[in-house]
């Protein structure tokens, strides 16, 4: 990079404005220019995203070191947030429903579009991901254009400071004297809790430079809060799950790579009932329909331990860890896991019974009890009767051309096509069974299948949850809140009182707060032949 050298001798960076030595403005030209107050936000120093322009990336870095480009990603995330809030995310529709079609049955066509356009999964997305990464990368670029270059010039700064320099300070005055009491002077201004440098006469007076960096704490602290945030999309950073478990049975807990299973033992739910011992409650379990109130409800679990490798096809080898009741905020833990009671399902569904009669004579022939969670394909009631399920549908609906369909594979609302086999009738009978609707597709059967009675089991909700970025996420809100109060709180200021043969200067400046400053140079001139500094800003 080309050098820049300024009267006084010193060599400066190409794109410096000030002199990082005497602070002579470097490059004006117009007398105009010259009567202006100067620049002192980036002590004129030379910025890369102001000098290099030529290669890619040059491009890239000047790219996402512009405030403006920051401030559009910001806006593009703010906005893509609150689309995401429109309808609900993906993880909050029913555990059952297909995202594809819950989106269009519930909210229409804009529901579809919704989920076309990736909005039901917004915060997982790529391009979220991505405006997200650019905003971070945005905060490093802009940050390192401004802070390494800012640290430097500020820690090599001058104390003799050219004569341009101090008249173009906010803060400026002008005393034709022979007389100075700098120790009076240098006294007073450590007592404000200045650093104080002395050079040829001159003296520079410090305080508060820390509050200079209080933006690029912020940074640092959103940084590692974006980095927090994108790390709960790491495999086995975070998990929050759902876990529907029935009585009695065992599931692989999601989230733990089948390491742990879970065992539904029983679920309990206890309601407030109206009576005397609830007087308090009574009013509203009136107005509740079904006269009860939900009072607590709990899941007595058995967690287990997988051992060794996990085999397709065969049964785990499970180890009983620990047993448990888990209720409403009073969650299991393991492993830095947590499983949280959320939601229950009462009398699902389990098991139906048939019987296959003969409906002329009402003799039965033998029962078919149907696991509708894994129903079998064939039952054989012997003496050469035989009943096959040709097709089961969990959930029955039927579609706008009439053929029956299920929403879902949770028994909800069964029917079964049943194809009933007997001596008499060796080819077979077909028969469309549903809850209070029977089909027969050759008209009139000889046989049927008679309903005889249902097995009903309680199912639990358990929310799965994992975080291992909180400590990230907290690091980095600390951090940012840090530099929120130190750059709220104090303020840099600076003071450069030069002697001019007959003639002394004082100028001051400020990052903020320039009445403070006026009122402290006030306190420590008092009583001296200087005159006191008047605020230039008021001219302009």
């Amino acid at each position: 990079m080309n050098k820049v050298q300024c009267e006084c001798g010193h060599i400066n960076p190409e794109g410096t404005h000030l002199c990082e030595s005497c602070g002579n403005p470097i490059g004006v030209k117009e007398i105009k220019d010259q009567q202006k107050l100067l620049d002192m936000k980036y002590e004129g120093t030379a910025r890369r995203s102001q000098t290099y322009k030529k290669t890619i990336v040059d491009k890239i870095w000047n790219f996402f070191s512009s405030v403006k480009v920051g401030i559009w990603i910001i806006v593009l995330l703010l906005i893509a947030s609150a689309l995401g809030t429109v309808f609900p995310q993906e993880m909050y529709i029913p555990p059952t429903a297909t995202p594809s079609e819950f989106y269009k049955d519930e909210y229409g066509v804009l529901g579809q579009l919704y989920y076309q356009l990736g909005f039901h999964n917004l915060y997982g997305s790529w391009w979220y991901m991505i405006l997200v990464a650019s905003l971070g990368i945005s905060l490093v670029i802009a940050s390192l254009d401004r802070f390494v270059p800012l640290y430097r010039v500020l820690k090599k700064q001058g104390v003799s400071r050219h004569n341009s320099f101090m008249k173009r300070q906010r803060l400026y005055s002008s005393t034709k004297t022979n007389e100075m009491n700098l120790e009076l002077i240098k006294e007073r201004l450590e007592s404000s809790r200045y650093k104080v440098k002395e050079e040829n006469g001159n003296l520079l007076a410090e305080k508060g430079r820390f509050s200079r960096w209080g933006p690029y704490v912020n940074h640092c602290g959103l940084i590692i809060f974006l980095i927090g945030g994108m790390l709960r999309f790491f495999p086995g950073m975070y998990v929050d799950e759902v876990l529907w478990l029935r009585e009695g049975e065992t599931q692989v807990i999601p989230g733990t790579d089948g390491q742990y299973y879970l065992e539904n033992k029983k679920f309990t739910m206890e309601t407030y009932e109206k009576d005397k011992e609830n007087e308090v409650f009574s009013d509203a379990i009136t107005r509740v329909g079904d006269g009860s109130i939900v009072k607590d409800f709990q899941s007595d679990v058995v967690l287990y331990e997988r051992k060794g490798e996990f085999i397709h096809g065969e049964e785990p080898n499970l180890e009983k860890i620990k047993q448990a009741e888990i209720q409403v905020n009073e969650p299991l833990k393991f492993d830095r896991f947590s499983l949280y009671q959320v939601d229950y399902k009462l009398n699902e569904l389990n098991k139906m019974t048939f019987s296959l009669i003969d409906k002329e004579t009402e003799k039965a022939f033998g029962q078919v009890t149907v696991d509708l969670l894994n129903p079998q394909s064939t039952y054989d009631l012997g003496n050469g009767y035989k009943v096959e399920l040709a097709t089961y549908l969990p959930d029955f609906f039927f579609k706008d051309d009439g053929t029956p369909s299920t929403k879902t594979n949770v028994p909800n609302n069964p029917a079964f096509v049943f194809k009933m086999i007997s001596p008499e009738k060796p080819e077979g009978e077909t028969s469309f069974v549903a809850i209070q609707q029977t089909i027969e597709a050759s008209g009139e059967n000889q046989y049927k299948m008679k309903f005889e009675g249902v097995e009903t089991k309680n199912l639990t909700a358990l929310t799965v949850r994992k975080d291992l970025t909180l400590w990230v996420l907290g690091l980095g809100g600390a951090i940012f809140m840090i530099g929120v109060l130190q750059g709220s709180y104090w303020n840099h200021r600076r003071i450069w009182i030069k002697r001019n043969e007959s003639e002394v200067l004082i100028a001051g400046h400020t990052n903020k707060n320039y009445f403070a400053l006026a009122k402290e140079l006030k306190k420590i001139l008092e009583g001296t032949s200087l005159t006191l500094p008047i605020d230039q800003k008021e001219k302009e």
